[in-house]
């Protein structure tokens, strides 16, 4: 059994791995075009802020690892065509200028995502950063070290969290975001209030601004120095970091002949299977079913690249392994403030056909006179019509992310306001008030839904 991986990091790596242990004599072969095999992209927002000096602690599995297990890793060669009809991958080494034919059995696509740079004039200006492979972890870190200001554009999660590096650099930070709110995968009112609540605590050391498009870059041989806006705007700065999001990396399947999903990246099934024979595909450049709403969504996350590159891998193999799909939930944080969210937002609801009602509440996170109690805002978003748990947003300085993993079961189980009403949430004093912030809002939501 021959069985070819193209692309590494989360879903590939894992997919060799798991390969490797399925069929101990099978010829399993990676190829991916970075420097690096098996590392946790997520953690390069903190490596950049300082919390470790050695950047090879986000490495997962080094190339040693594999060969070990007989697991042939092929760094720097890159996958220039898929061809399905002789069972055969065109691949390019990168670093010795040549091409070669490799045959193969099973295919497992893994080529990930890339990210998405807007139209700048002067972009290709030194010291204007994007966040996706070890080497830009690195370079960013050493340029903060020697820096004073930074422009960061885009204000989603990655933006965030290095919002969060450079002002513990002692970086000034200015932070832009061309849409109406930052964290766009909320809804604008919570969005609105993680703006309000990391502004409040800034002590002029960043600024967060929203609504301003980036059109320009100045600079000269030294390197980009101030970034302009649409309307009229100028801000110094030592370097960029380009934080507008990512896209999935489908050209080699679209050559390929296969089908792409409605949401722009590869479609597979439950199995990991793309639409053509002994090809599957996993990780970032592939859709994934909303368990919620059983609808299409892109959801690029590590958590998720590696279960789908062990469904993948099990399948190849011969082995019947199913991948549900995912709830949408996510967690990330900035100076001590924690955002999560998990399944439908209001808005997302109403798109989708519901009805949506929400309940929104502000309490302690644990009982009032404990030392460490903090605050959390929960939202709470139901089907009006059925009753239906949809999802919720966590947000505050308080222990929110467990609130939004409880959440996550009860969407699991489809359960309803009422039932989930019913769930008997742990209780102490340092952990919860007496009545958990989630009972709270469903207690408050189920006066707004027809269930009985």
């Amino acid at each position: 059994m021959k069985i070819v991986i193209l692309g590494g990091v989360a879903a590939g790596a894992k997919a060799a791995a798991k390969a490797r242990r399925m069929l101990p004599d099978a010829e399993i072969n990676l190829y991916t075009d970075d420097t690096h095999i098996s590392y946790s992209a997520c953690g390069l927002p903190y490596y950049i802020e300082g919390n470790f000096e050695d950047y090879r602690q986000l490495l997962v599995r080094s190339l040693e690892d594999f060969e070990e297990k007989n697991v042939h890793i092929h760094l720097r060669n890159r996958a220039a065509k898929i061809l399905p009809a002789a069972k055969q991958v065109l691949i390019e080494d990168l670093d010795h200028q040549k091409a070669f034919l490799v045959d193969y059995d099973k295919l497992i696509i893994a080529t990930g995502a890339r990210p998405i740079i807007p139209k700048i004039k002067n972009f290709d200006l030194t010291n204007v950063f994007t966040v996706r492979k070890i080497e830009d972890g690195i370079a960013i870190r050493k340029k903060a070290e020697i820096s004073k200001k930074v422009v960061i554009i885009g204000g989603g999660y990655i933006g965030i969290e290095l919002l969060e590096a450079f002002v513990k650099q002692k970086l000034q930070v200015t932070l832009i975001e061309y849409s109406s709110q930052i964290m766009n995968v909320f809804d604008e009112d919570m969005a609105n209030l993680i703006k309000e609540q990391l502004l409040s605590i800034s002590d002029g050391r960043f600024n967060i601004i929203t609504s301003e498009l980036v059109t320009e870059f100045s600079g000269d041989m030294n390197g980009v120095s101030s970034v302009k806006t649409g309307s009229g705007k100028e801000f110094e700065t030592d370097f960029v970091v380009i934080c507008a999001g990512a896209k999935p990396n489908i050209e080699l399947a679209v050559d390929a002949g296969i089908a792409i999903g409605e949401t722009g990246a590869i479609r597979v099934n439950d199995r990991m299977e793309t639409s053509l024979q002994d090809i599957y595909a996993c990780g970032d450049c592939v859709e994934e079913n909303l368990l919620v709403s059983d609808t299409k969504i892109w959801l690029p996350l590590g958590s998720n690249a590696n279960k789908e590159g062990r469904v993948a891998a099990i399948n190849a193999c011969g082995g019947n392994e199913k991948f549900a799909g995912v709830l949408g939930s996510a967690v990330t944080r900035c100076l001590m403030f924690t955002m999560s969210m998990t399944g439908l937002t209001e808005k997302k609801a109403e798109v989708l056909g519901y009805e949506p009602v929400s309940v929104t509440v502000t309490k302690n996170d644990k009982v009032g006179y404990m030392p460490d109690v903090n605050n959390i805002t929960l939202k709470l978003v139901a089907d009006k019509r059925t009753g239906q748990l949809l999802g919720g947003q966590a947000i505050g300085s308080g222990d929110a992310d467990k609130r939004i993993n409880t959440l996550t079961s009860a969407l699991l189980a489809k359960m309803t306001v009422k039932e989930f009403f019913n769930n008997d949430i742990t209780y102490a004093p340092p952990y919860s008030p007496t009545i958990d912030p989630l009972l709270n809002a469903a207690q408050i939501l189920m006066s707004k839904v027809n269930e009985s």
